[in-house]
Formats: structure tokens, sequence, C-alpha cells
């Protein structure tokens, strides 16, 4: 069951992450890879900055869930209290990029699935409570303005 749940919390970023590369390298037309190239790169910039500067100011827990209870971590983490969860962040910014990018409606409901199962699974991995995955995609979402403005290509 660890191992399920290490692959959980840790695997389907990168099965996230190469929907995201296929989405944009065969969804997107090749004639707006520059202008939707930017908004996600930014995209991705501001929500990451976000992260940092909000997870500086505001950490609701100095432990993880698995130092609480003195146990091994079930997935990797970086040593830090937490919020946002990067994972969280990351697959939920890539998940947007692929809505906002393609309107695909079958590759987004696929991403946003594996994203919310990845979730679940960075706690029950105990190395994120609840609302540092909440925290994760919320911040994620903010980043989502730069696909709203300069207004989009079609």
């Amino acid at each position: 069951m660890d191992l399920i749940i290490r692959i959980i919390a840790d695997g389907l970023v990168i099965i996230v992450f190469l929907l995201a590369i296929y989405a944009f390298l065969f969804k997107v037309p090749k004639k707006l890879w520059w202008p939707w190239g930017w908004r996600i790169v930014a995209a991705g910039l501001t929500a990451y900055l976000l992260a940092r500067l909000i997870g500086y100011f505001f950490q609701p827990e100095s432990l993880r869930p698995f130092e609480k209870l003195g146990v091994q971590p079930g997935a990797a983490f970086l040593p830090n209290p937490g919020f946002p969860s990067d994972h969280m962040l990351f697959a939920t910014f890539l998940t947007l990029a692929v809505w906002f990018s393609t309107k695909s409606r079958k590759l987004t409901t696929a991403m946003i699935i594996l994203t919310v199962i990845m979730g679940v699974g960075r706690v029950l991995a105990l190395v994120h409570t609840p609302l540092d995955v909440v925290g994760g995609f919320f911040i994620a979402a903010l980043g989502a303005v730069w696909y709203y403005w300069p207004k989009p290509p079609k």
C-alpha cells in the first residue's frame, strides 16, 4: 500500500506534466505557440512567486503531518513546513494551462482527475495537510490571470 501511495503522491505529477507537454505540442497550433507559451510561463512564475510569498508570511503548521506523528514520510517533500503544496501548485497550473490553451474537455478532465488524486495522495502520504493541498490549488488559480489579460489568442 505504501508503494501505491508513493506512486500516486509523486508519480502522478509526472504524468500531468507529460500530458501538458503533449497538449502544447499537438493541440495548440504552432502559430499560437509563442502567444500561449509566454502566458503559460508568466502564469507559472506568478503562481510560484505568490506561493513563496504567501508561504513566507502564512504557515498554518510548523511541522508536516509525518513529523507530528513521528513516522516516515510516504512521499518526497522539501524541508519546509509545507504550505502550499508545490506538487498541487504545479499540477493545477499545468491543468489550467491546458484548459485555456486547448479547450480540450477530455484532456483537461483527465488532468483534473489526476491532479485531485495526486492531492489526496499527498495527504495520505502524510507530507501535506488538506489545507496545504487546497492552498496550492487556489494559488495556482491566481496565476491564471495571464490567460485573460491581455486578450488571449484564438
